[in-house]
């Protein structure tokens, strides 16, 4: 592994797994003129293969950090675009010591204007939004621009999105919900999946949304809704922003409820202020 400091343009330039510099640089990454970046070079057996339009001739994977300020809408959306259907991503910001939340117990107290810029970016390209109920309780979420799927073994539909549009917000739950009727009288039966009988299975609930033509899955937490996806193996992407504060006490991380030894990839990384935003593929 190697580390090098060098010159390149980062606009419009895509970082990706197998990267090269495809489109205005050269093998070793050089370009002409523009800001320092920071380059990670890691030697990978992976070769003729087609990321980004670029085909790959080359046996390193590269992985430059590149400024986030440098990217208009149109690249960062391509930046972001999905590997493949149905793809899942899960988005996390967390503090540098692995906070997952601020003194007041929310997210939203650690997120800045760069998390807010890919968090925007992340839900325009979303067909659906996967959040567990806890959570949509605890950050006071309002109906959002696209369907909501709520996750909760109660089935209870959380104050704030009671009075949503038909169709807007969807339960996912069991047939041992204790709510279960009341959020199909509310939601209509058809907004309503069934997924098991006492636990949710997190695997057809992602070939369900599929089957609706939803293939671009975004889930926005919380920590054990993402601890139980990846025990189920169904996130195929991490999108983690690390804002550059520290906070210790005993606040949750972004993985919460399992023990787990999951290996992840890093292919595209983003810097902003001391702000990093990676995208991390699931091994």
């Amino acid at each position: 592994l190697t580390r090098q400091v060098h010159a390149t343009p980062q606009r419009h330039r895509a970082v990706a797994d197998h990267h090269v510099a495809c489109r205005t640089g050269d093998r070793d990454g050089r370009d002409r003129g523009g800001q320092q970046v920071a380059v990670l070079r890691v030697q990978r057996g992976q070769v003729g293969k087609r990321d980004h339009g670029c085909k790959i001739r080359q046996v390193s994977h590269e992985l430059s950090l590149q400024a986030l300020a440098d990217l208009d809408d149109d690249a960062l959306a391509q930046l972001y675009a999905p590997r493949g259907q149905p793809w899942l991503r899960v988005n996390f910001v967390s503090t540098v010591d692995g906070a997952a939340q601020g003194s007041d117990g929310l997210s939203k107290s650690i997120n800045n204007a760069a998390d807010k810029r890919v968090f925007d970016t992340l839900r325009r390209r979303a067909h659906c939004l996967i959040v567990g109920a806890g959570t949509l309780r605890s950050e006071g979420y309002n109906v959002p621009d696209l369907p909501l799927v709520v996750v909760s073994r109660s089935g209870e539909v959380p104050p704030t999105l009671r009075t949503a549009p038909a169709g807007r917000v969807l339960m996912a739950t069991v047939s041992d919900a204790p709510l279960l009727e009341a959020t199909r009288s509310l939601l209509g039966a058809e907004h309503v999946l069934t997924l098991g009988k006492s636990e949710i299975d997190l695997v057809l609930l992602k070939s369900m949304l599929a089957e609706r033509g939803w293939v671009d899955q975004l889930c926005e937490g919380g920590p054990g809704l993402f601890g139980s996806m990846l025990a189920a193996g169904v996130v195929d992407e991490l999108c983690h922003t690390v804002v550059p504060r520290l906070s210790g006490g005993s606040h949750l991380r972004i993985v919460a409820g399992v023990d787990l030894d999951v290996a992840v990839r890093p292919v595209v990384l983003l810097e902003q202020d001391g702000t990093l935003l990676g995208r991390w593929l699931i091994s």
